[in-house]
């Protein structure tokens, strides 16, 4: 409100967008347009990234059509995002683990354990996967899985892929 809007505010603007949403779907994008920042900021924040394909010879489909090249989740109707998203909306949440604290009240626990460590770790492996999945698969909080994904990084026994995924070096 009261604010004239300049060029160099949206890709601030993309990227607020992308970070509150669970995808983005390009339906028009030329080579060089602000959707292709908000696509990219999308995959390397760990959402799903979709793109409805054009012409080749439609430079108005340039930027989609370079998106889909690049790994975006093709889309030819409106199922083929509700199939991918359906599961995300409707997964049940994780139990919240509590720990007790110092005055004998149950906090949410905020530190990694080796049972912790281990699931996270067997949901690695040399092919990349992203972070949310990690997430869905070992039942933890956000929090201690990037806490973990950090350690195993300090280590060096992760490998950082585009589009928020991970995977285990080769020594593992």
């Amino acid at each position: 409100m009261g604010w004239e809007p300049r060029a160099s505010d949206f890709p601030r603007r993309n990227r607020l967008i992308s970070g509150v949403s669970v995808a983005v779907v390009v339906v028009e994008a030329a080579l060089r347009s602000g959707s292709l920042i908000t696509a990219r900021l999308a995959g390397e924040q760990g959402r799903l990234v979709f793109a409805v394909p054009g012409s080749p010879l439609d430079p108005r489909a340039g930027g989609a059509n370079q998106l889909i090249r690049d790994g975006a989740t093709i889309v030819t109707a409106i199922d083929d995002i509700i199939a991918e998203v359906r599961p995300m909306l409707t997964a049940p949440m994780p139990p919240v683990r509590l720990s007790v604290s110092e005055d004998g009240g149950e906090t949410p626990a905020n530190d990694a354990d080796d049972g912790d460590r281990a699931g996270i770790v067997e949901a690695l492996a040399a092919t990349p996967i992203e972070v949310d999945e990690i997430i869905r698969f070992t039942g933890l909080k956000p929090a201690i899985v990037r806490l973990v994904l950090i350690e195993l990084d300090i280590a060096g026994r992760i490998e950082h892929h585009g589009g928020g995924r991970v995977s285990l070096t080769s020594q593992g």
